[in-house]
């Protein structure tokens, strides 16, 4: 009998946690460049009652009795599907039209991301909302100069603009890649760090290169959060935790039968 109890237990925890998902993900569902996550679950131990048997020359063979103590969490991964693009007409809202990754300094850092709504700062260095520099090719901080009238950026991440009438290049965004890019731990404000199960990136990578995507100014990630997907999963989260603790509440009912049995 305890042990529906504390299956009934097991199995509350990891629906409070299914749930605590499924509510970050909601709540990034206006995140630009934003990855869902999903969890999922495995069974505990069980608790073998009587062992299993062969074949004798009298009978045929015997499967083991088990019982299951409860379930418990088995991962909770990144769904790194891309998200559809939005535009936005901004010219420093660089979109990545396929697999690969922006560069950030952060703090002397670099952290990675899939979010382009990048700004120039006081100086002209192209920096994230957060004040962050974005990387080139050479590893430099890119920078664009005042007085130029106009600006642009090819699919292969090469900015360009036009001062005094006089075309010329200031840089390149760069792009990485991660066998497993999964593994990537996010770090909030929309950036990721590599992990020993990341692997380390792939060298600075022009985009539209090795499989990464080409840029897309003016555009903009959307976040890969499907709302009816995620609704589903919260109505699947909240049965299961009832039910689980209705396992509970029967459980203490039959005890309760039990004591009043010595009246």
């Amino acid at each position: 009998m305890l042990r529906s109890l504390y299956s009934g237990i097991s199995g509350m925890k990891n629906f409070q946690t299914k749930l605590d998902v499924v509510a970050n993900n909601v709540a990034n569902v206006n995140t630009h460049g934003y990855k869902k996550s999903r969890i999922t679950f495995k069974d505990m131990v069980s608790q073998t009652i009587s062992s299993s048997g062969g074949p004798t020359n009298n009978s045929g063979s015997i499967n083991s009795k088990q019982v299951g103590l409860g379930s418990s969490l088995a991962s909770i991964d990144k769904v790194m599907s891309p998200g559809s693009s939005q535009n936005t007409d901004e010219p420093y809202d660089f979109y990545i039209n396929g697999d690969g990754f922006f560069r950030i300094e952060s703090q002397g850092e670099v952290l990675y991301t899939r979010t382009g709504n990048f700004r120039r700062d006081s100086e002209g260095s192209l920096t994230t909302t957060d004040g962050n520099y974005v990387l080139g090719m050479d590893g430099q901080k890119i920078t664009i100069p005042d007085g130029i009238s106009s600006v642009s950026v090819g699919p292969d991440g090469t900015i360009s603009v036009v001062e005094n009438n006089v075309s010329r290049n200031v840089g390149q965004i760069s792009l990485v890649s991660f066998s497993n890019a999964a593994g990537l731990d996010k770090v909030g404000d929309n950036l990721y760090r590599q992990t020993l199960s990341s692997g380390a990136p792939s060298n600075p990578i022009a985009p539209g290169e090795q499989g990464t995507g080409v840029i897309q100014t003016g555009k903009l990630e959307m976040s890969n959060v499907d709302l009816t997907d995620e609704f589903t999963e919260m109505i699947i989260a909240q049965r299961g935790f009832q039910s689980n603790a209705k396992t509970i509440t029967t459980s203490d009912e039959i005890l309760q039968e039990l004591v009043n049995l010595k009246r």
